[in-house]
């Protein structure tokens, strides 16, 4: 899993057991991204914070959407997975499949592609950002928070993940997840 040491979830205690059983009733595992983080759980808690933040202007849609994108930027198969879960209950499998593979082409919306886009530039080299990236978000109809919190989760997502990247934290395969769904959210990273 990791080289950092964590209680299983019968032995775990105090605000081990508060982030494990979160995941535990909504899982029914605890995932090994989980365990890692809930080392530092204040940490955890206020990445959980910053997501419950900019989802509300965003709609879970659009976040799902632009953490999706982020995450792929980096290479991140644990997020993608995570993610990937999560949408599932946003889109049919079908298309999130389309989505994984090339969001461009998988019939969302002209800002969707563009919020994703922006997620992708930022995880890849958000130095070379302008303010066009923002401005194309705004021609689409986008407030100034909603703009900010698109920024926010796809910078969110580039924490979480890599931090998982580096503290090697194996990724883990949600066991609901078809196999067709889960090739298509780690094909390429």
């Amino acid at each position: 899993m990791t080289i950092i040491r964590t209680p299983e979830p019968a032995e775990a205690t105090g605000a081990w057991a508060e982030l494990y059983a979160g995941d535990q009733e909504s899982l029914g595992y605890v995932p090994s991204h989980t365990r890692a983080m809930a080392t530092n759980p204040e940490a955890q808690h206020a990445f959980e914070s910053l997501v419950r933040a900019v989802v509300p202007s965003l709609g879970l849609r659009l976040y799902e959407l632009v953490t999706l994108a982020a995450a792929g930027a980096i290479g991140s198969r644990a997020c993608r997975l995570a993610h990937g879960r999560k949408s599932r209950a946003l889109f049919d499998d079908a298309q999130l499949e389309r989505i994984a593979r090339d969001f461009r082409t998988a019939g969302l919306t002209e800002l969707e592609v563009a919020a994703m886009e922006v997620a992708e530039r930022l995880s890849g080299d958000s130095s070379a950002m302008t303010e066009a990236d923002s401005l194309r978000l705004r021609e689409l109809g986008l407030t100034d928070r909603q703009i900010v919190d698109v920024v926010l989760a796809a910078a969110a997502r580039n924490y979480y993940s890599r931090a998982l990247h580096a503290l090697a934290v194996v990724p883990d395969v949600p066991p609901d997840l078809p196999e067709p769904l889960r090739d298509a959210l780690v094909e390429g990273l």
